[in-house]
């Protein structure tokens, strides 16, 4: 019960991390503009070695920013419910921790998933078009691994809670 606890704690840290990383830089798409090449993410973009915020209030980046930020924190409040859930693992009888952590992971990875398919059919189907050369950078894989990290520790709690359970139906020994 405590490996699998450790092991989704492990993934929910490693996928937040991802998550503010992937959120916060600006490498989600390389494009090659006017014979130079240059990068964008959610935030800003950067041609010539000069960056420039993004300014324009374009929806799907509002929603992809919004979803990768809620994700962020709902991972963070699984990590905490999470940690808790070591603490007295079976003090409330209603109310399980871990069960909790693994809700919280599982909606996290929901919030990923809006948000990366968002912006990889605005991209492909409009910005690809625009632009003839281009490709998805590490920003936007990260995001493909904070989302299968949150997954993992989401999965991890799932088989606590079913540990603890099976053990609490089954009585003390």
């Amino acid at each position: 019960m405590y490996s699998f606890m450790g092991g989704g704690l492990f993934c929910a840290i490693v996928a937040n991390i991802l998550l503010v990383v992937s959120t916060a830089t600006d490498y989600w798409m390389q494009y090659r503009l006017s014979g130079a090449f240059a990068h964008q993410g959610l935030w800003r973009y950067c041609m010539s070695g000069k960056c420039y915020m993004q300014t324009d209030s374009i929806a799907y980046w509002n929603a992809t920013r919004a979803f990768m930020i809620l994700s962020a924190m709902s991972c963070f409040a699984g990590i905490i419910a999470g940690i808790l859930s070591f603490a007295h693992f079976s003090t409330f009888e209603r109310f399980n921790r871990s069960f909790a952590a693994g809700v919280m992971f599982f909606v996290s990875t929901l919030f990923v998933l809006l948000a990366m398919a968002i912006y990889t059919g605005v991209t492909v189907n409009f910005l690809g078009k625009r632009f003839g050369d281009w490709r998805f950078s590490w920003s936007y894989i990260l995001g493909w691994v904070a989302l299968l990290m949150s997954f993992f520790a989401g999965i991890f709690y799932m088989c606590a809670y079913r540990m603890h359970e099976c053990r609490r139906v089954a009585g003390p020994r």
